[in-house]
């Protein structure tokens, strides 16, 4: 990336160590990015990177005018992310003309895909965190409660002990997990129907992510079948990943048992995505990616079958690609309603 304009957070945190939303990077000739805000968060960047070299955003036009505006401006490649508001282009374009702007998402993406030795060891304290407060949340759950309330347990002890929600916990009691991303409302658990909870702490700047079920007193047929066939994609798909292995045929192998077992059309999202400085970032294992799994890459296996009206089930680990295969770092138990034991 020789000359690029960078405005995403994410993005400002992985090429300068500063998380900050009110910021531009702006990377020259390939050499150390500079970082623009405003004085609002100047002493901040200092603080947090003091070798980084930090200007006020009233600086920022005329320093693109002067680096790249000038001589050979009109065919000079300037990268920029497709992520930006419409508005923050049309600034760009002001600033800089004649130069020709081109989409830097995808290397950006690669570049942050596979994850530094100490990346590694954040992420696996994120994920070591996510278990205990589910532990820990989970036994406070009683009959009686709402999911806004059950929610509510987990998302207090994220901010007690970590960084807050990676993104907003999803608890689901009964038909409600049948909505895959459903909003936790009113609904009252009686102790006895199954509940679906999705949720992620942020550490130290990364993310977590899990979903796990608690399964009803006494499952119904149904339920038990779509429950075991969707674990039983879950630890198919998990045992596929290896380096080298696209995220199409990744998805492909847990779709597979899914739709071998009658439920195909109910799987309907993909079976995982990349988590780090995001929850949801590169590479991701769909019908469609042409992502290729390298070691030091995250991602998530996490099936799932919907029956509108009636029940959901979704199991979600967060694995680490290795050199001979993967890692599962969520260490939360998974309950087979088959056989009635963790595994």
């Amino acid at each position: 990336m020789k000359n690029a304009i960078i405005r995403t957070a994410a993005n400002v945190r992985a090429l300068t160590g500063v998380e900050c939303d009110e910021a531009w990077v702006v990377v020259a000739d390939g050499g150390e990015p500079t970082l623009y805000t405003d004085f609002r968060y100047i002493p901040m960047a200092h603080r947090v990177a003091p070798k980084l070299k930090v200007r006020d955003i009233k600086h920022f036009g005329p320093d693109l005018a002067r680096l790249w505006g000038g001589k050979g401006a009109s065919s000079r490649k300037i990268g920029f992310e497709k992520a930006i508001s419409v508005a923050e282009f049309e600034k760009l374009k002001k600033f800089l003309p004649r130069a020709k702007f081109e989409d830097v998402t995808r290397d950006l993406a690669k570049r942050r895909s596979v994850k530094t030795p100490g990346e590694i060891e954040k992420m696996r304290a994120a994920v070591r965190l996510n278990d205990e407060i589910w532990r820990d949340a989970s036994r406070k759950f009683k009959s009686g409660m709402t999911e806004r309330e059950m929610a509510g347990i987990i998302r207090s002890m994220m901010f007690d002990r970590g960084e807050g929600e990676a993104f907003p916990t999803i608890v689901c009691v009964g038909a409600n997990a049948a909505e895959c991303h459903h909003v936790p409302d009113d609904t009252v658990w009686n102790g006895r129907d199954p509940v679906l909870v999705d949720m992620g702490v942020k550490l130290d700047g990364y993310c977590s992510d899990m979903t796990r079920n608690l399964l009803p007193r006494r499952p119904s047929s149904l339920y038990r079948k779509v429950y075991d066939l969707v674990l039983k994609a879950n630890l198919a798909a998990i045992a596929a990943v290896k380096p080298g292995i696209t995220g199409k045929a990744l998805d492909k192998v847990a779709r597979d048992v899914i739709r071998k077992g009658g439920f195909g059309k109910c799987f309907g999202h993909s079976l995982g995505h990349g988590v780090g400085l995001e929850v949801h970032e590169a590479p991701n294992a769909s019908k469609k990616s042409d992502w290729i799994l390298k070691p030091g890459m995250f991602v998530t296996i996490e099936p799932g079958i919907y029956l509108e009206g009636n029940l959901g089930v979704r199991i979600e680990d967060l694995v680490l690609v290795t050199a001979t295969g993967c890692e599962v770092l969520t260490a939360s138990g998974k309950y087979s309603a088959r056989t009635e034991k963790m595994v």
